[in-house]
């Protein structure tokens, strides 16, 4: 499976778990079975998640400018 893909899917699935957690908290008045506590932790697991795949994206773009790197050093010789 293609490492930016994986790091796509996992971007889009933290934002998602984010936004549904920041939802319920602005329910909090209406709805009497939000927990502050539950949902607050659900949102820095998100924002946690969010930043780990964005590190993948970081190193898999480290990766392949040191590949490129050495294809262009190999091709000048």
């Amino acid at each position: 499976m293609d490492v930016l893909s994986t790091a796509r899917t996992g971007l889009l699935a933290a934002g998602d778990r984010f936004a549904a957690s920041a939802s319920r908290v602005s329910r909090m008045g209406v709805d009497a079975d939000v927990d502050l506590t539950r949902e607050t932790v659900e949102m820095v697991e998100a924002k946690h998640a969010f930043a780990a795949n964005v590190q993948v994206v970081k190193i898999a773009d480290e990766m392949w400018r040191s590949l490129l790197e050495v294809q262009v050093r190999s091709t000048d010789r």
